[in-house]
C-alpha cells in the first residue's frame, strides 16, 4: 500500500522545523530516521498532510563528553552508537544500539525519533530508563529538559507539545564499579523483541550498592521493576539472590498475549532474561569485558 498524499518540507534548522510545525498545525510531523513513521505512512495508520524533514539540519548528529556525561543529538544514528568508543564507556547503550533490527534500519534510525514514537515495543527507552537520562526538547517557547521517566508517559505518548522536538539525549556516566546489560528475545532480527530487559549495577567489594531493571515490551511503557531492584540492594550477588530478583521482576511485568507469544511465556522470559543481565552486568562491574548480545528463538 502507498501513502496518502502529503506535502514534504525541508527543515534547514531546529529551530526553523519548530516553527514550520507550528504555523502547519495538527496534519503536520516531523521526519527523522523514519524507520517507524514510514511504515505505517505505507499501512495509512498515519496520514499527515505535511512531513517536515529534519535529516538536512547541521550539527544534530553527535556524540560527545561533557562534564562527566554523554551527550547525543537526536539524528544520531543507531549505527553511530553502536560503533562509538564513547557510547562503550555505558555498555547497556552499547548493547542496545547493536541489537536493534538490521543493518539497514540501524544506519537510519535515530535515538531521538525513537524516544519521540514512544513504542512499547522500541529499545531506546528501556534502555536509557536504567540510567540518569535527560531528554532536552525545544519548542516555539525555547528549550526545556525532562528526566526520561517524565518524558514517556503512555504509549506512542510523550510530554512533547505538537511544535516540540528532540534536541539532544544526555546520559550521566555511572560511578566506578558500575556495569549494565541490554538483552532482547526475538524471533528474528528485524522484529520487534517479545521481551527485553535492561540492568544497571554499581558493585562495590562484591556488594550491590545501586540496582536499576528495566523490562520493555511486557507493558504500555518500560515497567522499572522495582521490587527487584531492592532485593539486590546491599546484598552479595549470589545465585539465590539473582533467582529472587529475577522472580520479582515477573512479578513486576504486564504483557499482553500477542504474535510474539503469550502473556505467561513473556513473564517467564522476562525471569532469564533478568537473571542473563544480571550476570553479565555484575561482571562488567568487576571490570571484565563481557560481550552481550541478543537472543533468538
Amino acid at each position: 500500500m502507498y501513502p496518502r498524499p502529503f506535502f514534504y518540507h525541508r527543515a534547514s534548522s531546529l529551530q526553523e522545523a519548530v516553527t514550520m510545525l507550528s504555523q502547519l498545525g495538527t496534519d503536520a510531523k516531523f521526519l527523522a530516521g523514519g524507520q517507524s513513521l514510514i511504515p505505517l505512512l505505507k499501512l495509512r495508520f498515519a496520514n499527515p498532510k505535511h512531513l517536515v524533514d529534519l535529516s538536512f539540519i547541521k550539527n544534530t548528529s553527535f556524540i560527545a563528553e561533557n562534564q562527566n556525561a554523554i551527550r547525543f543529538g537526536a539524528m544520531t544514528r543507531h549505527a553511530e552508537i553502536e560503533h562509538s568508543a564513547l557510547a562503550q564507556k555505558i555498555p547497556v547503550l552499547h548493547d542496545c544500539a547493536a541489537g536493534i533490527a538490521d543493518v539497514q534500519i540501524r544506519n537510519r534510525g535515530t535515538i531521538g525519533g525513537s524516544l519521540a514514537e514512544a513504542d512499547p515495543s522500541g529499545d531506546w527507552a528501556n534502555a536509557l530508563i536504567t540510567l540518569d537520562t535527560t531528554v532536552h526538547c525545544l519548542g516555539k517557547n525555547g528549550e526545556r529538559s525532562l528526566p526520561l521517566k517524565d518524558f514517556v508517559t503512555d504509549a506512542y505518548t510523550t510530554a512533547l507539545a505538537h511544535d516540540e522536538l528532540v534536541k539532544e539525549i544526555e546520559v550521566k556516566i555511572p560511578p566506578h564499579g558500575s556495569g549494565g546489560a541490554y538483552i532482547a528475545f526475538k524471533r528474528s532480527a528485524p522484529v520487534y523483541p517479545s521481551a527485553s530487559v535492561a540492568v544497571q549495577l554499581t558493585v562495590q567489594d562484591s556488594v550491590c550498592k545501586e540496582a536499576a531493571i528495566a523490562l520493555g515490551c511486557v507493558g504500555l511503557t518500560s515497567i522499572r521493576a522495582g521490587e527487584a531492584e531492592a532485593s539486590l540492594r546491599g546484598k552479595s550477588l549470589n545465585e539465590k539472590v539473582i533467582e529472587t530478583a529475577s522472580e520479582a521482576a515477573r512479578a513486576a511485568a504486564d504483557p499482553q498475549s500477542d504474535m510474539r507469544g503469550s502473556a505467561d511465556y513473556k513473564r517467564q522470559l522476562v525471569v532469564a532474561l533478568v537473571k542473563r543481565a544480571i550476570q553479565i552486568a555484575m561482571r562488567r562491574a568487576r571490570g571484565e569485558r563481557v560481550e552481550g548480545s541478543h537472543l533468538y528463538a
